[in-house]
């Protein structure tokens, strides 16, 4: 159990707790990690690509992997050197498993790239992280992300090498010369970065370390109750640290057997369920009720699941009762954010169905929490609504080549400011009461509004725009844009959406349209958003077409 500060000193309570001393943190690399898992369960299956089609589904034992993964990391040493980046624009395929331990092994730092990107995201990252070379699939869902790779790399003048995916066998040979020497690889060296996103709307890279990483994954799945040799399946997005860090790293630690799937499909999930005997899945709620309403579900035997978690939005008390009812197992969710490796704090298997509804959760191990009023940096007493900030050996090691922005989040004593409006209870569980910031968590993407705002202030029939996060029931949040029509324009809905589906990945263009004479402004003239949802509660707004 969480023990708050003041109760371990006998002072005043206050809203600041510190999660348990046990398990303890392992300080290694995903390298030594994997060759752990490697040498204690070599035979044991680590990674099943599970594909629609069984007759194609690849699979690789703890040895075979580990083998893999040393031969990524001698033909990427042979290209690279420690300390540059290389980016991965694909989706959940093991060689993305494969790249992420062989990076990691060769002392380079991977740079994840959400596949759903267009050019201009992704010419931004490769540019931002200074990345010499990018792994790509040469197409995903319609995206031409090799073409687009190819049309960005002029703009890009560090990037050196292309290597497409489908000639990964002739690129990994490569690393079949065992006179290749991987260099000396340390628990708090870079070895990742992921592109998250602040107040000002632009994105950021946030540079994550070997320990906090691989501890954060295992913390997670020892909370959960996952035991040694599980069945994990993996839908969450690998580009995301709930992917890459919760879901594969976490399998690692407990030595599971991982089903990799490349893309979120409920009747294949299921199937992949029932034919691999899956004891857990980490997905955000969106998933898991397209599970429980798809036909095959009745059907289908789940009797294998243990442990189910989410992350992304809070969930309602009734669909938190209906997925332990319909699932037969606990639910858990986490609560985080990329900076933090990722996950703060989290519910347990055991808490109550209030607590797993309506709270997230103690700190996790060894790390520390506290909720501060954001004017005076005071932590507050339980109960307050104020800023959540994370202290301990999860927390980045900086927004990458921007100090500005790092000092912003972390601040002199090592606090990691979230931005998240959280209020905590005497047992260290803490509620989410809001954002500080503006964004907005849609089926767990993250949507930062003021990207979206600039793209559509340049289009000619819009005056001004603010775009919010509106409830939905399934997806936790839409994305929602009141426009001002530019004088003597027409608001045309289908034009706005084709504009904004050519420039930004497709979650990211607004579901609901709304026309306005005037935003409601502040006495500095900034818009008010929360306004504008209480017009939209009232139906004050016009809806266009």
């Amino acid at each position: 159990m969480a023990e708050t500060a003041a109760q371990a000193n006998g002072a005043t309570p206050l809203s600041h707790a510190v999660g348990p001393s046990d398990p303890p943190i392992r300080d290694l690399t995903l390298g030594e990690l994997l060759a752990w898992a490697a040498e204690t369960t070599p035979d044991r299956v680590a990674l099943i690509a599970g594909v629609p089609d069984p007759a194609a589904r690849r699979q690789w034992t703890y040895a075979e992997l580990h083998a893999q993964a040393q031969r990524t990391a001698r033909a990427l040493r042979g290209r690279f050197e420690p300390g540059e980046r290389i980016a991965v624009w694909a989706p959940n395929v093991p060689e993305w498993v494969m790249l992420e331990f062989g990076a990691a092994m060769a002392g380079l730092v991977l740079v994840t790239v959400n596949p759903g990107f267009r050019a201009a995201e992704l010419e931004y990252v490769l540019r931002q992280s200074r990345a010499s070379g990018v792994f790509v699939l040469p197409s995903f869902r319609g995206n031409p992300m090799l073409e687009t790779v190819r049309q960005v790399a002029p703009g890009c003048p560090e990037l050196r090498e292309i290597v497409a995916l489908d000639t990964w066998d002739e690129f990994v040979a490569a690393g079949d010369d065992g006179s290749i020497v991987l260099p000396t690889v340390r628990p708090g060296d870079a070895v990742m970065i992921q592109y998250t996103s602040g107040t000002t709307g632009f994105p950021k890279g946030a540079l994550l370390h070997h320990r906090g990483i691989a501890n954060n994954g295992a913390h997670t799945m020892d909370r959960l109750g996952i035991e040694d040799g599980a069945v994990t399946l993996t839908t969450m997005p690998l580009f995301h640290t709930g992917g890459c860090v919760l879901c594969v790293l976490g399998a690692v630690s407990k030595r599971a057997t991982q089903v990799l799937v490349e893309a979120f499909d409920p009747g294949l999930v299921l199937e992949l369920f029932q034919t691999y005997r899956i004891n857990a899945m980490l997905g955000v709620p969106t998933m898991l009720i397209a599970l429980t309403e798809h036909p095959a579900y009745a059907t289908t035997d789940l009797s294998s699941t243990r442990a189910i978690c989410s992350g992304g939005s809070t969930v309602p008390a009734a669909l938190v009762r209906k997925l332990e009812d319909k699932l037969g197992a606990p639910f858990t969710i986490v609560f985080g954010q990329t900076e933090c490796s990722p996950v703060a704090s989290m519910t347990r298997p055991a808490d109550t169905l209030e607590d797993k509804a309506d709270t997230i959760g103690p700190p996790m191990p060894h790390v520390e929490v506290k909720i501060i009023d954001p004017a005076t940096g005071e932590t507050l007493p339980p109960g307050q609504i104020g800023e959540y900030c994370t202290r301990g050996y999860h927390v980045m090691l900086g927004y990458f080549e921007n100090p500005e922005a790092t000092a912003e989040a972390i601040d002199a004593e090592g606090w990691l400011h979230t931005g998240d409006l959280c209020s905590m209870d005497e047992r260290g569980y803490c509620k989410v009461e809001g954002r500080l910031k503006d964004m907005i968590i849609r089926g767990g993407e993250n949507i930062y509004p003021r990207e979206l705002e600039e793209l559509l202030f340049r289009h000619p029939s819009v005056g001004e725009v603010a775009v919010v996060g509106l409830p939905d029931e399934r997806l936790g949040e839409t994305v929602a844009a009141f426009v001002r029509p530019a004088a003597g324009a027409a608001i045309d809905q289908d034009e706005l959406t084709a504009y904004m589906r050519e420039h930004l990945a497709p979650h990211k263009t607004p579901k609901q349209w709304f026309v306005v004479d005037a935003f409601p402004m502040t006495g500095s003239g900034k818009i008010q958003k929360f306004r504008l949802k209480e017009q939209w509660e009232k139906g004050e707004v016009k809806a266009v077409g």
